[in-house]
């Protein structure tokens, strides 16, 4: 029997030619199947064990969410709540799942031992694989032990700034609610400035902790921060320029939301003002998105400032003949004006004559209102009773102009000044 499978061996490499008479006597291939069955026998406990880990891990997955659910309460200070009950479930979840790894982890080490010192062919494998695996994890060892230290002054500083900010934002937060004033400043401008101090703390904290990092005086940590660096520096300036606009038009306080603005030809109402783009919806539901620096850079005319001051003063154009007494269409302008809805009686419609043009005189009719946010329709309200008006009175509106043939025997003077 060991003739016939001694072909097969050497082909193998499990038997050398120099070997072959010790397999004829009958002593390795006894130790093969030994050897075998024995591998065998292992990987079914190894796989066994692995199934039994899931189980118990699943189980064990159960039980701590339901004793979290009714046990675990949030961590509070006073009426500040510091660490969510959530939170502290995730974590014990984590460090099960931790455990886990672990676990198979070390079954993994003391399973490939064991089953390559079955063979004599792979006895000496399993101390250098375990080495390959060994080293690293000894030096990284070594390593965080020595990080110690400065792992917990980093720990310490970014805890400390944490809940120097959350005591920040709770102070915010009552700024913007109105329950804390300080004089000259204002409430709309709570949340950016703490966005920008919360900024300027972690900048600064970054700072204080960057030598303590793993790995910081490394060339290529250097290098890597220096690439990003300036990657960040070329691709960033429109960004950059539009957050510096955005930082200045919230200290120069030209809208707030829900205003009725004019931004260069947009108008609509304030939507949101972020640190790099305003948006404005339209009275057409149209929402427009417009970048901050050319917020800056233009003119903005805010309706709902106005209105809310002095009162926003609409303003329309017409033209009329000579023939017609402006004290006439004074008269029609001003009731058109009184008859429409959202037009203020106090202070008073009143007319403007802007221009004696060569067919026609224009007059600019001029009105109070209160309701920025509904210009559109009490526009629309004044256009109507002015067509409205004139027409009752047989008052032609030479909008636009046109030319008529005169007889020329008089000139073209309103009625009894002939």
């Amino acid at each position: 029997m060991t003739k016939k499978f001694m072909p097969v061996l050497l082909l193998a490499g499990l038997a050398s030619p120099a070997s072959a008479l010790s397999f004829s006597a009958g002593g390795p291939v006894p130790r093969l199947a030994m050897g075998i069955a024995l591998a065998a026998l292992v990987t079914a406990l190894f796989v066994y064990l692995l199934k039994l880990l899931s189980r118990l891990h699943e189980y064990s997955e159960r039980r701590l969410s339901a004793w979290a659910a009714s046990t675990v309460k949030d961590v509070k200070l006073q009426q500040l709540e510091l660490l969510p009950a959530e939170r502290i479930t995730e974590w014990l979840l984590f460090l099960l799942g931790a455990l886990r790894v672990l676990l198979t982890l070390l079954l993994v080490y003391f399973y490939l031992p064991a089953l390559f010192s079955f063979f004599p062919w792979t006895r000496g494998l399993a101390g250098e694989l375990f080495g390959y695996v060994l080293r690293p994890l000894k030096e990284l060892t070594l390593s965080f032990l020595a990080y110690i230290p400065d792992l917990i002054f980093v720990a310490v500083t970014i805890i400390c700034v944490h809940y120097f900010l959350r005591f920040l934002y709770t102070i915010t937060r009552e700024i913007a609610r109105g329950r804390v004033v300080f004089k000259g400043f204002y409430p709309d401008w709570a949340v950016p400035t703490f966005q920008i101090v919360r900024f300027i703390v972690w900048a600064f904290t970054l700072v204080i902790i960057f030598p303590y990092l793993p790995g910081s005086d490394s060339p290529a940590f250097k290098g890597v921060s220096v690439f990003l660096g300036v990657l960040f520096s070329l691709g960033s300036s429109s960004a950059i320029a539009n957050a510096v606009a955005g930082v200045i038009l919230t200290y120069m306080r030209p809208f707030k939301l829900g205003d009725r603005v004019k931004i260069v030809d947009t108008v609509g109402n304030v939507m949101e003002k972020t640190l790099l783009v305003t948006r404005v919806k339209t009275v057409k539901n149209e929402h427009v998105t417009i970048p901050n620096a050319l917020v800056l850079g233009s003119h903005i005319v805010n309706y709902t400032a106005q209105a809310g001051g002095e009162n926003l003063i609409l303003h329309t154009s017409v033209t009329i003949g000579y023939d017609v007494p402006w004290r006439k269409v004074h008269e029609l302008l001003t009731a058109a004006a009184r008859a429409a809805e959202g037009i203020l009686r106090e202070p008073a419609p009143f007319v403007y004559q802007t221009a004696l043009n060569d067919y026609h005189v224009s007059y600019e009719l001029n009105a109070h209102t209160d309701r920025a946010d509904g210009m559109a329709a009490v526009y629309s309200a004044l256009h109507q009773n002015i067509q409205d008006k004139f027409a009752e009175a047989g008052v032609e509106i030479l909008s636009p102009s046109y030319s008529a043939l005169r007889s020329g025997k008089g000139p073209v003077l309103p009625a009894g000044r002939a």
